[in-house]
């Protein structure tokens, strides 16, 4: 059966003339269209507390970042990792303001010890 590609009309719409003609309705963009283009934020509980950590695909990355790791910089198409508190004590917007991109390898080895 073949597709229909028309947007969809708002609810309530008068299809013959009036106020509503020509309204069309966006569709709301999915989780998982948004899953595949920022990656997928999973918890991960270490010595010095929880963090969430989204891995970047390469083809995302489109900015330079700092490392907080090794201090190097992590340049537009390569594959990384972001990573903010999970349990920041000023609540969850400070905590994602603070978040810091970070190469998978350092992530992985950074040290717990202040």
């Amino acid at each position: 059966m073949p597709r229909n590609n028309r947007p969809k009309r708002r609810r309530g719409s008068n299809h013959r003339g009036g106020s509503g003609r020509g309204a069309w309705e966006q569709e709301p963009e999915e989780d998982w269209i948004q899953a595949a283009r920022y990656g997928v934020v999973r918890l991960q509980d270490a010595p010095d507390g929880q963090w969430h950590v989204r891995k970047i695909a390469g083809a995302n990355a489109v900015k330079n970042y700092t490392c907080p790791g090794c201090h190097r910089t992590i340049t537009p198409g390569v594959g990384h990792v972001v990573a903010w508190r999970a349990d920041h004590w000023s609540g969850d917007e400070a905590a994602a303001n603070s978040r810091r991109h970070w190469h998978e390898h350092c992530w992985k080895i950074r040290s717990y010890r202040y």
